[in-house]
């Protein structure tokens, strides 16, 4: 039986339980929409009515739910384009093709393993969320408005780390805007695109390295099979096997996934 020390959320030396990492992951992708009155508060009643309304909170009420509605359906894209998760799926997916496995790992396994992945390289920008944007809000020392403006900063310097000032020069001058002078005069607009097509650069790179050494065992059975004059058999059929064991032998998935979370230490 574990015992109380295992689930002290107190003691740094632990993991936060995975509810609570997709709670505040969900408050990370919504932070520039949704009202974070609903989470102290709780959600307003709705009411049905023919007539109209003369009370300010109704219509504000109502406003809110139906852009909380609106943000939900966005919230996976959101999450998914503000975080690492694009890097590790996009490798991984170039990674099953380079071995020429079509459908192993499944398309599950791979995305969880992104978003558990993602999990770990976000943990320090979703700590400095809560405790300096959802905590306060929470114990009403900031106002709405002061939460979300805290709560983008964390998001910002990351998404900031590992954006390409190249790409990031791109977006600024199809807005029409001069170079800032400061991070802080970059829009939000401007650097979430940028963040995107940095990662997916970065991602393509890692993939044509890890697809190296699969395309040289491949080139070497094709040759086999020409010299002996084998041309009917596909030499996909004979190179799999071997890709598979190189893979086991050098630890793949060790070696991968260290170095894809690795990639984040040390910035684009």
């Amino acid at each position: 039986m574990l015992s109380t020390n295992t689930l002290d959320s107190n003691n740094p030396n632990h993991l936060r339980t995975l509810g609570n990492k997709l709670f505040l992951l969900a408050f990370l992708g919504l932070l520039f929409l949704i009202p974070l009155r609903l989470f102290a508060e709780g959600l307003p009643t709705v009411s049905m009515s023919m007539g109209g309304s003369t009370k300010p909170d109704q219509i504000s009420n109502t406003l809110q739910i139906l852009l909380m509605i609106t943000v939900l359906s966005l919230a996976p894209a959101i999450v998914i384009t503000m975080t690492s998760f694009t890097r590790f799926i996009i490798v991984f997916s170039l990674l099953r093709q380079a071995m020429g496995v079509q459908n192993v790992p499944p398309n599950q396994v791979l995305v969880g393993l992104s978003l558990f992945m993602s999990f770990v390289v976000m943990s320090p920008t979703i700590e400095s969320l809560k405790k300096e944007a959802f905590d306060p809000y929470v114990r009403n020392e900031l106002n709405q408005e002061q939460a979300l403006a805290a709560a983008a900063k964390p998001l910002r310097a990351f998404m900031l780390k590992h954006t390409r000032d190249a790409d990031l020069a791109l977006f600024l001058n199809l807005q029409g805007k001069d170079r800032p002078k400061s991070p802080e005069e970059i829009g939000t607009a401007s650097m979430i695109p940028a963040f995107i097509i940095s990662e997916l650069k970065t991602a393509f790179q890692i993939g044509f390295m890890v697809y190296i050494p699969f395309l040289v065992i491949d080139i070497v059975v094709a040759s086999i099979l020409l010299a002996m004059g084998m041309l009917v058999l596909p030499p996909v059929i004979i190179s799999l096997p071997f890709k598979l064991m190189l893979f086991v032998l050098v630890d793949g998935w060790n070696l991968i996934v260290g170095s894809l979370v690795r990639s984040f230490q040390a910035g684009p």
